[in-house]
């Protein structure tokens, strides 16, 4: 995965792939009853064909991950619980709702929204933006509240507009109380990013 995503400049790089991976381990501390070889493994593949790069189709990642571990001598037991992991670890929507079925998908899932806020977080939303030639922000359009998945992927807005739409929700949606503990901080940080952002867009702050 590291020689996959060298020089991947949107954010969804090698070292978001390793945060992801380091902080689904740190938070299935508090859970032993979760399979370590599946978290581990979801977490590194979590983003080996992410929808946003191709072609917004959902199952690429899935697909992929399959082959990867079949390559590699993976049972179908094993795969088939990655593979579900990774399809269920998108944000996919403000209005649409993400369950996960193990407790495996929790952890990845929580760890994958941890790195999407906070310090890092915001370093990545303007980093994607810009991967995507975004405007930073324009107060004419208005946030969306998308309630469908086929809508989220069509969605062109600034990226201002990202944090109303996903990233100051997040906190709200996680699954485990290692990860809200987390959550609490990254989610300050960046209610004050974003205002100090506001007071300064018109260069009167």
């Amino acid at each position: 995965m590291e020689s996959l995503f060298a020089g991947e400049g949107s954010g969804h790089d090698w070292a978001h792939i390793r945060r992801v991976w380091l902080m689904a381990r740190r938070l299935a501390t508090a859970h032993p009853e979760a399979d370590a070889t599946v978290t581990e493994l979801a977490a590194l593949l979590h983003d080996i064909a992410d929808w946003k790069f191709h072609g917004g189709d959902y199952e690429a990642g899935p697909r992929a991950a399959r082959a990867w571990l079949a390559s590699q001598g993976a049972t179908e037991v094993l795969i088939c619980r990655v593979e579900t992991v990774i399809r269920e670890v998108s944000f996919k929507g403000l209005g649409v709702d993400t369950p996960v079925s193990s407790i495996e998908g929790a952890l990845v899932q929580d760890a994958d929204r941890l790195d999407a806020i906070g310090a890092v977080g915001i370093a990545r939303a303007f980093a994607y933006g810009g991967h995507k030639g975004r405007p930073l922000h324009d107060p004419a359009v208005a946030p969306v509240a998308h309630d469908s998945f086929a809508s989220y992927q069509q969605n062109t807005a600034p990226t201002l507009n990202h944090f109303y739409e996903k990233l100051l929700h997040l906190k709200d949606r996680l699954h485990t109380a290692a990860a809200r503990e987390v959550a609490e901080r990254r989610h300050a940080y960046m209610e004050t990013y974003v205002a100090r952002f506001l007071s300064e867009w018109d260069g009167v702050d």
